[in-house]
């Protein structure tokens, strides 16, 4: 990831079902690598994979975070993950609502 100003980070991640979108997401939170992950259902990915176009039915996980936990969080994504090449991908957070952020600096561990 390249640096940029902002310290916080929105991570996505598809998963193929709502028990393992729950199983990540409670494992982020406990581990304090992400102050909150919400948990969309109902949605509908469209990808290409292996020389076919694949329409699946899947979880999405919106991850919030701090830039600096960003490579433990992929780590433990990938490792609970079910699929062979999960999606983990990070948008920086140039604003928020100042308490937010403040809170998200609480919940989260920053590496020393």
């Amino acid at each position: 990831m390249s640096d940029s100003a902002t310290p916080y980070l929105l991570v996505l991640c598809t998963c193929p079902d709502r028990a393992t979108a729950d199983t990540i997401a409670g494992e982020l939170v406990r581990e304090r690598l992400a102050a909150c992950v919400n948990v969309i259902e109902g949605i509908t990915s469209v990808y290409a994979w292996e020389g076919r176009i694949n329409s699946d039915p899947e979880c999405l996980l919106l991850m919030k975070t701090r830039r600096e936990c960003f490579e433990r969080l992929r780590d433990r994504v990938v490792g609970c993950h079910p699929y062979e090449l999960p999606e983990v991908v990070a948008v920086a957070l140039d604003a928020g609502l100042a308490g937010y952020l403040a809170w998200i600096d609480r919940c989260v561990d920053v590496p020393s």
